[in-house]
């Protein structure tokens, strides 16, 4: 009940419960592999495509989006928004790469290809996560809301509030989608959550409880963030912000 309780914590307690949702599983984790992570990764986005890691770290200065080899944690080809733009999620658009920022407004695109820039937009508020769900591209903004935007014009489609037992949760960060529902990092939690895109609602969520201490990493700001999903062989990887390891788990002992 302790990680229930922790989440708990950041509900919006303004806001009025909901009627009682169906029950939310929980579920914890096991350890199958774990590879190299550059360790002065301030990670913010990942995702998995054609065989690689992409990877979106932040940061005013140091701000990057690279392709990594995963055995290596070496970053294979890699290119770097504007000094003075603090890099966010990413996600798999096409044959583009599309960015956000934090606080900017601003959102970049580049070519998977060869990471060149291939254009820019803007949006209002923050932008923390970004994943696809169909045609649409979500973004959290550090809110209990999911924007959907259409990523061709970044007009926005509709809005969901993210509950957890009828209630709302802020702090929704990186986002990866996953058969369908959004799974996300709570920001400064050992939590994901995994999202019925449709409602809002949580449907599951992973303790991940012990892998920041597992990976060496210390200090408030090296924080569980990123995850990327390999649809080719059902492989999920997560890491964290400066962490000098990245994971691959599986559930377990769901309930």
């Amino acid at each position: 009940m302790m990680f229930v309780l922790a989440l708990a914590m950041f509900a919006d307690p303004s806001v009025a419960a909901a009627p009682a949702p169906p029950a939310i599983e929980r579920c914890g984790y096991r350890i199958v592999q774990s590879y190299p992570h550059d360790a002065s990764s301030f990670t913010q986005g990942l995702f998995w495509d054609d065989g690689h890691l992409y990877e979106a770290t932040g940061q005013y200065g140091r701000s990057r989006v690279a392709r990594l080899d995963l055995k290596t944690g070496k970053a294979l080809a890699e290119t770097k928004p504007p000094s003075d733009q603090f890099g966010e999620g990413i996600t798999r658009w096409r044959d583009q790469i599309i960015g956000v920022t934090w606080q900017g407004g601003v959102g970049n695109r580049w070519s998977i290809k060869d990471l060149k820039r291939v254009g820019s937009f803007r949006y209002e508020g923050e932008g923390w996560g970004v994943t696809m769900v169909g045609d649409s591209l979500v973004l959290s903004d550090g809110t209990p809301e999911l924007r959907f935007l259409d990523p061709a014009t970044m007009k926005e489609q509709k809005r969901v509030t993210v509950r957890f037992g009828g209630r709302p949760i802020p702090m929704i960060n990186e986002l990866e989608t996953i058969d369908g529902q959004v799974w996300a990092n709570v920001w400064m939690t050992d939590f994901i959550v995994r999202i019925d895109p449709a409602t809002g609602d949580v449907a599951s969520l992973v303790d991940l409880s012990g892998l920041k201490a597992d990976a060496g990493a210390s200090g408030t700001d090296s924080v569980l963030n990123g995850i990327a999903w390999d649809a080719g062989k059902k492989r999920l990887f997560v890491t964290g912000k400066y962490w000098p390891k990245l994971y691959e788990i599986a559930l377990a002992d769901c309930n």
